[in-house]
């Protein structure tokens, strides 16, 4: 196992080393650079004339004047051994402060509605393949289907109309309004908690939808297989038989989709939070990028990127835990 956690903490590091590349890369391609926009923000209306040379004296306060290759080196070994993602020129403070509550609020909103998609695909989804053909389980097909047909931004107008409307308070934000600018506390971490509940049932949707039907198939594939018969005839009890041997290889398939369910709920996760008002990466990423505030929206790009190899690590943990088998061919 040893040996399989090394190889897999490598393979993460190397992942993310050309991460890294590529999205320096991303933050490079954009024409012209933040110099131009602080140059035009600053002098636009007043009639002033800016001149190259005025604009290289700005690349130089900025640090942009060095050679590409030399800004990348200084990011990422400022980010890997200080953990300093940079300076964000348009707010004239450190990246770390910028970022710093949108990103555990985002990855509190990642986790929570992780956590609500396997509580309920995976008994469901086990519950739908023993009951096949009954009434619960059309009725659990349906509902994958609306979850594979409604965007999860409809499903957070509806909610959000009918707690308006219905029950005169509002499902959007994260905190009450008491708790917005609190310190952290413990009451402000369970008003946090109560808040997430609305948007990972609604960023869940979908994935959840999925991951039913995956755990639903392969679990009636494994119902069919000789070591399930051969332990019945054994007089093994039916649910122990179950949980040791069909229901066990049936959450491998969700386990081993755990970063693309990562990817799904980050590519969702914007629109949501614009209708929920949640603050999150989303609105900050197309803003950076669009002012080119190119270390805000590296940091911002990196730390999702790595948040999915991570997860794509802890699937490979959890299916080594599961199967045993996984150990012994990668090793």
């Amino acid at each position: 196992m040893v040996k399989f956690l090394v190889q897999r903490i490598i393979g993460m590091a190397v992942t993310m080393f050309f991460v890294s590349i590529m999205v320096f890369i991303i933050m490079e391609l954009p024409p012209g650079d933040y110099a131009e926009r602080w140059a035009f923000r600053k002098f636009s209306g007043t009639g002033a004339q800016i001149t190259e040379a005025d604009l290289d004296n700005i690349r130089a306060n900025f640090g942009l004047d060095r050679p590409a290759p030399e800004r990348y080196f200084k990011w990422i070994s400022g980010i890997v051994l200080h953990g300093d993602f940079g300076e964000a020129f348009a707010f004239q403070t450190s990246v770390n402060n910028v970022i710093g509550q949108k990103i555990w609020l985002t990855l509190a909103i990642l986790f929570s509605t992780l956590i609500v998609t396997y509580l309920v695909a995976i008994p469901v989804g086990i519950y739908a393949a023993i009951r096949r053909g009954s009434a619960e389980d059309y009725a659990l097909t349906v509902f994958s289907y609306l979850g594979f047909a409604l965007p999860n931004f409809l499903l957070a107008l509806v909610l959000l109309y009918i707690s308006i409307t219905v029950f005169d308070s509002s499902v959007g934000g994260l905190f009450s309004p008491e708790y917005a600018d609190a310190p952290w506390s413990t009451a402000k971490a369970l008003d946090l908690l109560s808040h997430l509940i609305i948007p990972s049932i609604i960023l869940a949707w979908s994935a959840t939808a999925f991951q039913l039907q995956t755990v639903r198939a392969t679990m009636l594939d494994e119902l069919n297989n000789l070591s399930v018969t051969a332990a019945r005839a054994r007089g093994v009890p039916e649910w122990k038989l179950l949980l040791k041997y069909p229901a066990r290889l049936a959450i491998n398939p969700v386990v081993s989709t755990m970063s693309f369910d990562a990817n799904r709920i980050f590519s969702e996760l914007p629109i949501v939070a614009l209708v929920l008002g949640l603050p999150e990466l989303g609105e900050l990423l197309l803003k950076s990028y669009l002012d080119l505030d190119m270390f805000v929206a590296g940091a911002i790009l990196l730390i999702l990127t790595f948040m999915i190899v991570f997860m794509n690590f802890l699937s490979d943990i959890f299916l080594a835990i599961l199967d045993p088998r996984v150990k012994l061919i990668e090793g």
